[in-house]
């Protein structure tokens, strides 16, 4: 895979039926670093997501890469639904982005992702014989089947327990480390531990604060004492 490169938010604005979303949204993603989106439901974090993956049209502004190469089919995108095939096993679930393009699927890379996130045991199974978390998990797998420069992940370990979701950040951050990525999240812990760095989208029209950085290399400790004093700072912007 070619080095990753850097995503420039130039400008953005969305406007649904004469409201203002948001505007004059500017954010750099730094080639091969992960940022994390915080912000109250509502303020447009999942349309800003849409709009970078080029599945919504914005009111004003660009999304670029910095090797101006344009971004189509080099997103991998995962929505907060998992968008799972019923009919299909759960292993054509994760190489289903190859099957769609034409490609030859990879059968021991999807197992691989499988096992890692705990499901290789399920290859075989139907979506519907998966609890929630389950298809989530099975979701973050096709998701990094992909292998893309970039990747936009909206909400991808809300559906998982607390010892199940520390694994998989874990995992996310080992496999992801190189991609250009932005993750949507509500967690603040999460967000402190497995970002470089994180900015909270608040207000209306909603406005990017300054970008916070977490100190050390993801994923970090829970305990960190870093970690924890960075998510202290984040509770109360998200406050106020």
């Amino acid at each position: 895979m070619n080095p990753c490169p850097s995503l420039h938010i130039q400008n953005l604005a969305l406007h649904y039926g004469g409201q203002i979303i948001f505007e004059n949204l500017n954010l750099t993603i730094q080639s091969g670093q992960l940022v994390a989106l915080l912000g109250p439901s509502g303020v447009g974090k999942t349309s800003l997501l849409r709009i970078i993956a080029g599945l919504e049209v914005p009111f004003a502004g660009q999304v670029t890469a910095s090797d101006n190469v344009p971004l189509s089919g080099r997103i991998a995108y995962m929505a907060q639904q998992d968008l799972l095939l019923p009919w299909a096993r759960v292993i054509d679930n994760v190489m289903l982005g190859a099957k769609l393009r034409g490609m030859k699927p990879d059968p021991d890379r999807a197992m691989n992702l499988l096992e890692r996130v705990g499901l290789a045991e399920r290859a075989k199974s139907l979506p519907v014989e998966l609890s929630g978390g389950m298809r989530q998990r099975v979701a973050i797998a096709r998701t990094l089947y992909e292998e893309r420069p970039i990747v936009l992940m909206d909400e991808p370990f809300s559906a998982l327990d607390a010892i199940t979701r520390t694994k998989i950040q874990d995992l996310a951050a080992e496999l992801l480390a190189g991609c250009t990525t932005l993750l949507i999240t509500h967690d603040p812990m999460e967000a402190c531990r497995i970002s470089h760095h994180l900015v909270v989208l608040t207000g209306a029209p909603a406005r990017l604060g300054a970008p916070v950085e977490v100190p050390g290399i993801p994923p970090r400790a829970p305990d960190n004492l870093l970690v924890l004093q960075t998510q202290a700072e984040l509770l109360r912007m998200l406050a106020q």
